[in-house]
């Protein structure tokens, strides 16, 4: 199995509940470390640009001003495949077809307000971690 990192970024409603430290422990429980991590509120431009896949959907412009609507915790995940496991932790999107022990089925609110983003893939992984973290910041 190969060790792998991943971005996730803990969302607005999860920051605003005060639940950072319940979503870390489902991924350390899953057995991801964290390796860097950092708290900060999005400006429109980072969201737009984080988001640019997006752009043309008509979600668009309410999935930036959901994201900039208070701080995130971005961080890097790191582990044997951690970007499926990742993805299992988190669950559905929708918190309603969730199966029971994940993120978004035990801590989301609705489908946009579901706690956590995770990376998609190992090159979307690389690039969405390129875009928070600078090398010397991710410390294993």
């Amino acid at each position: 199995m190969d060790v792998e990192r991943t971005l996730s970024i803990i969302k607005p409603d999860a920051t605003a509940r005060n639940i950072t430290g319940k979503i870390n422990t489902f991924f350390e429980e899953a057995g991801l470390r964290i390796v860097a991590q950092k708290r900060l509120h999005l400006t429109r431009q980072q969201a737009e640009v984080f988001y640019a896949v997006h752009a043309e959907r008509s979600f668009f412009n309410e999935l930036c001003d959901y994201m900039i609507s208070g701080p995130v915790v971005v961080q890097v995940l790191e582990g044997e495949e951690a970007i499926a496991k990742n993805r299992q932790v988190m669950g559905a999107t929708n918190p309603a077809n969730g199966e029971e022990g994940t993120i978004r089925k035990e801590l989301g609110v609705n489908v946009q307000e579901n706690s956590v983003h995770g990376s998609d893939s190992l090159d979307n992984a690389a690039k969405e971690i390129a875009f928070f973290f600078a090398e010397s910041e991710i410390v294993g």
